[in-house]
């Protein structure tokens, strides 16, 4: 994506299923599950550049010996600061309390049996070492401690704070992370003085009421108390102090999360290659997490994947797939050339199947996979145009070899057209000699389009804004002077905000909206943006599930090549001479590409919960209102 965006989080929960002493006799390390983290965190590091922790406990700890271990790090180079200040602990130990594992598990930090990293990307709040996760609701009750990270966002964040007040509590912070800590902590808590109330009156000790409570407390149970009124995309990991471990995730399946087993670990993350690498194991031994569902290990390693709440038709975020995943899944590596693929046809047709005077380039780097896809379909519709041309030639006569060869090496002009160059530092004072500074992100390959002659196709995964294409990338491709620049997006046109994970949640930065605003008032139909507010207006304090997307209807007033044009207007700079021409993936050819991740919403309207209704009409009245401010 050519436009700067911020992202959802990543998660990894690693429990080990052998005592230390086993992975030093085998690894050479009694720290090989902090290896194991570190690198699984370093794969998905595509997951979050604000900050990271990491947090471990030991199973079995004898009372007065610290248990729990937590690092977080906000540095400019976070993950090489982390897992210094890690490794940095272990300096003063000798060589032989290194190999002992019992004396490391006794006295050396992170020399335990359940760990859990995570990268954060902000989606909004400070960069702060207090928002790094993962977050500690300490307790000198050792199955109370709860330690939570996770990659969420939630829509009803105020109706969430306001039954922790109603419970008596005084919350901190309104925030979601906060938030949902408490509201989690809160019925641990219950669930452990329930276990307690229960067992005293047997007569047995507190001592031995614990151990009970280590066995029987209940995660699914405690989980389903907990979520009753979640309202978003959510995968959360959590570790409670005696160890038992949970990764959880959203009933529509929003976010991504997986899993593996063997005999020596239990593993979740949310990228499956990084659990491929890390353990190199194959793709068709990971699971992933059901929608509704917990994958639960209890601290005396029992392993089960169970529903806290009821699963929902799955919506996981296919613009996640389109972009910010790790392309090096085989599944989004097929999906996204599959998108690519799809606009081989319009692209041509846009170009009157011009071959000899068309280069096909992409704007770099996660719209590659694609580009490889729009080959493909390019050389699909070249055979398929070869084999008609060798019959029409043919006519009942010999073809001539010149004649044959000419058809024969018709082929695509694909060429490595835009580099992206180092960012670049923007601090001058001056606005046009920092938009100036902007505008030189990317650079070309000169001498590879004819002047005036020459048609530029630009392949880039998705469009948000559109500030990127018009301030940098059609401006310095322009001065190839070619005779046209169409650019391809593989999403479809990203319409509407998103409230999941991914910051896009104001209207006024989507192209698609700009373009569409215009247009009405080009054709005089402003008043339905006025009518528009009054419905959302008026629908404000519904009940949620009765609330609807009132913005999706002042789409239909327009075809979706009418709002395309308009985008390309607007993404062409004063003064370039090319023609800009923008193609987009229809929504029909994304479920096409992805037919197992149905979640559309930024580019339909449609959204999987009812909290989705309420964000966009809420980010449609800050537009009106002129107020510069995210929608939930």
């Amino acid at each position: 994506m050519s436009d700067p965006i911020q992202h959802e989080c990543g998660i990894a929960v690693l429990r080990l299923r052998k005592p230390l002493e086993y992975y030093h006799d085998k690894y050479g390390t009694a720290f090989y599950g902090v290896q194991k983290l570190q690198l699984l965190m370093q794969k998905m590091r595509n997951r979050g550049q604000d900050g990271a922790g990491i947090a471990t406990i030991k199973l079995n700890p004898e009372p007065g010996t610290r248990y729990i271990s937590r690092k977080r790090s906000n540095a400019p180079n976070y993950l090489t600061d982390l897992f210094d200040m890690v490794w940095g602990r272990l300096k003063n130990f000798t060589p032989e309390q290194l190999n002992d594992p019992a004396w490391l598990k006794n006295n050396a930090p992170y020399a335990g049996e359940v760990l859990m990293g995570h990268l954060r990307y902000g989606t909004h709040g400070g960069d702060s070492i207090e928002q790094v996760h993962p977050f500690h609701r300490q307790n000198n009750w050792i199955n109370r401690n709860l330690l939570l990270a996770g990659n969420f966002n939630m829509t009803n964040v105020d109706e969430l704070f306001q039954e922790l007040v109603d419970l008596g509590q005084y919350p901190k912070e309104k925030s979601d992370t906060v938030t949902v800590l408490e509201k989690i902590g809160h019925f641990l808590d219950d669930e452990v003085q329930r276990l307690h109330t229960w067992y005293k009156p047997d007569g047995h000790s507190n001592q031995k009421i614990n151990q009970l409570i280590f066995d029987n407390l209940d995660i699914q149970r405690l989980l389903r108390r907990a979520t009753k009124k979640f309202d978003g995309g959510y995968v959360l990991g959590g570790l409670i102090g005696h160890g038992d471990a949970f990764l959880m995730r959203d009933p529509n399946g929003i976010r991504p999360a997986y899993w593996y087993m063997d005999d020596e670990v239990i593993v979740g993350a949310s990228e499956r290659p990084a659990i491929q690498t890390v353990f190199n194991v194959r793709y068709k031994h990971i699971e992933e997490v059901k929608p509704g569902h917990a994958l639960i290990v209890k601290y005396n390693g029992d392993v089960s994947e169970l529903p806290f709440t009821e699963p929902k038709e799955k919506k996981s975020c296919s613009f996640e797939r389109i972009y910010f995943s790790r392309g090096n899944d085989r599944e989004i590596y097929a999906e996204r050339k599959k998108l690519g693929e799809q606009l081989a046809r319009p692209v041509l047709e846009a170009v009157n199947f011009d071959l000899e005077n068309t280069v096909f380039s992409y704007i770099p780097n996660t719209a590659e996979a694609a580009f490889y896809g729009l080959s493909e379909g390019l050389d699909k519709e070249l055979n398929a145009w070869k084999q008609d041309q060798i019959m029409k030639a043919k006519d009942g006569k010999k073809l001539s070899a010149e004649k044959l060869e000419k058809i024969l090496n018709v082929r695509p002009r694909l060429e490595k057209l835009v580099h992206k160059d180092e960012k670049q530092r923007t601090f001058i004072a001056n606005l046009k000699q920092r938009n100036d500074m902007v505008s030189f992100v990317y650079d070309v390959t000169y001498g590879l389009v004819m002047d005036g002659v020459d048609n530029l196709v630009l392949l880039d995964d998705s469009i948000v804004r559109g500030t990127t294409l018009r301030d940098s990338i059609v401006n310095i491709t322009a001065r190839l002077q070619p005779k046209k620049i169409i650019i391809l997006s593989s999403a479809p046109q990203i319409r509407f905000p998103d409230c999941y994970g991914i910051d896009m949640s104001k209207m006024r930065d989507f192209v698609a909206f700009q373009a569409l605003v215009s247009l009405l008032k080009e054709t005089k139909q402003e008043h339905l943006l006025q009518e528009a507010y009054q419905r959302c207006k008026a629908s404000e304090n519904l009940p949620v599930e009765m609330i609807r997307n009132e913005v999706s209807v002042l789409y239909d007033q327009f075809e979706y090549c009418q709002v395309s044009k308009r985008i390309a207007e607007i993404v062409t700079p004063e003064g370039i001479i090319p023609e800009v021409h923008v193609i987009f993936q229809t929504i029909e050819g994304l479920h096409q590409a992805t037919p197992q991740h149905s979640g559309d919403w930024y580019f339909s309207g449609r959204y999987p919960t009812p909290g989705g209704n309420r964000v966009v009409n809420r980010a449609f009245m800050n537009f009106v209102e002129n107020v510069d401010a995210r929608a939930y």
